[in-house]
């Protein structure tokens, strides 16, 4: 799993079969090596439809999702290994390398209280099983740490790397995105660090969820940390720019956060692989 992806949320929050047509059309279009496939609806996820156009334009694939109230792993772990054994079937179906995300709960999961020993065995055993269950199907799982207004229970790098050390299986990987990030480590840089033996995928998201180039995120150090530390995954672009109704209320996205579509495609794809090659990223790992 090594290369440039885009989310398929820059065109589509429904994965439909237009939806999907649309996306990944697109990120073909734009030269990615990856679309990550959001699997909010699994029933509705048509997985021999999907199969095929990724065959048709020659596009590799991951899975993300994040996981209704009804499966929170902290409260209802068995719930949550059922949601999570599913959804990786449907990636397995589909032909993706893993599956990612929010894997351990909710955007809107907060009790008000710090996390608690309890939850975390919750977790342990929940992740554990699922994750068992990918690389019974030769999948990857990806754990992404998000910030404390999402949930209260996985916020830093360090964090998520506590949770794949105690699941402890190497097929369990960190998932971290800058815009969390900017929110929760202290320098974007310490948070590459602590996560470099775990680090596989990177979301690459502004500020406001906008333009990568046009906010407040510290490239630079971002790209450097990721150099020093000899990066070899998944540098993903996430924007929510195509937010659909039935989604804001969970990510807490109220405006625009680009001008379109076309503007986040043509400057931040740009912005991002320029970036890249400056700090000679894949590149620097291919040939020390």
């Amino acid at each position: 799993m090594q290369g440039f992806g885009i989310h398929a949320m820059v065109w589509s929050t429904v994965w439909d079969h237009a939806g999907a047509e649309r996306a990944i059309a697109g990120a073909a279009q734009h030269g990615q090596d990856y679309i990550e496939i959001p699997l909010i609806d699994l029933a509705s996820v048509d997985t021999g439809h999907t199969r095929a156009l990724l065959e048709k334009h020659s596009l590799r694939s991951v899975c993300s999702l994040v996981l209704p109230e009804r499966a929170w792993a902290s409260v209802r772990p068995d719930a949550a290994i059922e949601h999570l054994t599913a959804a990786l079937d449907k990636a397995k179906e589909i032909g993706a390398e893993a599956l990612t995300g929010v894997t351990f709960g909710g955007t809107n999961e907060r009790t008000g209280f710090p996390p608690t020993e309890g939850e975390y065995d919750n977790l342990t055993r929940a992740l554990g099983t699922a994750a068992k269950h990918a690389k019974a199907l030769g999948l990857e799982f990806g754990i992404e740490a998000v910030n404390r207004y999402e949930s209260h229970l996985i916020n830093s790098a360090e964090q998520a790397v506590a949770l794949v050390e105690r699941i402890g299986l190497d097929n369990v990987f960190v998932h971290l995105d800058t815009f969390h990030m900017n929110m929760e480590e202290k320098g974007i840089a310490n948070g590459i660090i602590a996560a470099r033996d775990h680090l596989k995928c990177m979301h690459m998201s502004e500020s406001d969820r906008g333009t990568p180039g046009y906010g407040n995120i510290a490239w630079d150090e971002l790209f450097g940390a990721l150099a020093a530390i000899g990066f070899k995954g998944l540098l993903t672009l996430e924007s929510f720019v195509a937010m659909q109704a039935v989604m804001p209320g969970d990510i807490s996205t109220w405006r625009p956060v680009a001008r379109d579509v076309d503007e986040v495609l043509d400057n931040g794809l740009s912005f991002l692989r320029n970036k890249a090659e400056q700090y000679r990223i894949f590149q620097a790992t291919a040939h020390p």
